[in-house]
């Protein structure tokens, strides 16, 4: 298969498209729009996001060694767009885009209340490289929207109308999986299962949401 070949560059795409919340609720606070970001252990839970030594975020979070990382959604996309090109040293990113603030349970920066999923952080290590530093994070609580709970308390994260980041572009990800963990090595009495379970599942949905709509 014939290639074209670019030099050495950020070309790991797509990217997820967070908005990190930094500082305190009451005192100084910001929003900085960041791509990159992710998982780098499961115990305990840790993250990182790679920050421009001149963005004002950086110093904030250099000097309370706390974030917040809130994804982000279609309905949130302008939001996210206008809190990653403007400067938080000029503006309340918060007051400005009509975000909530709502108070954390372990570090003093404020989550985005209309983020459906936030993830509070406490930096244990910084990295320095040449153009961003990398601080690496402990995860130490995760906050979701009771909206996305169905009612057998599964977090039904498919629904919130995430978004990515691609070359340049904002996209939305479809809400139908194109399979899950370990499909393609399931037998297919599992995968006729697991089939059964989720028709199973939508009708429970349906009929919950028939009944709700029976007693208004």
């Amino acid at each position: 298969m014939e290639k074209v070949t670019f030099k050495p560059g950020t070309m790991l795409n797509p990217v997820p498209a967070v908005m990190v919340s930094c500082g305190s609720t009451e005192e100084e606070h910001n929003i900085i729009t960041i791509g990159w970001t992710g998982i780098i252990n499961t115990e305990p839970p840790m993250t990182y996001v790679s920050i421009r030594r001149n963005r004002h975020s950086h110093d904030i979070v250099e000097r309370n060694g706390e974030f917040v990382i809130n994804l982000t959604t279609e309905a949130l996309v302008k939001q996210t767009d206008w809190c990653g090109v403007r400067s938080g040293r000029e503006e309340d990113k918060f007051k400005a885009m009509g975000l909530t603030k709502m108070a954390c349970d372990h570090v003093k920066c404020p989550m985005i209340g209309e983020s459906p999923v936030n993830l509070e952080c406490k930096v244990v290590e910084k990295k320095v490289y040449g153009t961003h530093d990398m601080f690496i994070a402990e995860i130490v609580a995760v906050h979701v929207n009771k909206s996305l709970m169905d009612e057998n308390d599964r977090f039904c994260l498919e629904k919130a109308g995430l978004i990515a980041y691609s070359h340049g572009h904002y996209y939305g990800l479809q809400k139908k999986p194109l399979g899950r963990f370990g499909f393609s090595v399931m037998k297919p009495k599992t995968t006729k299962k697991l089939k059964g379970q989720e028709r199973q599942n939508a009708r429970k949905q349906f009929a919950s949401k028939k009944t709700k709509k029976s007693k208004k």
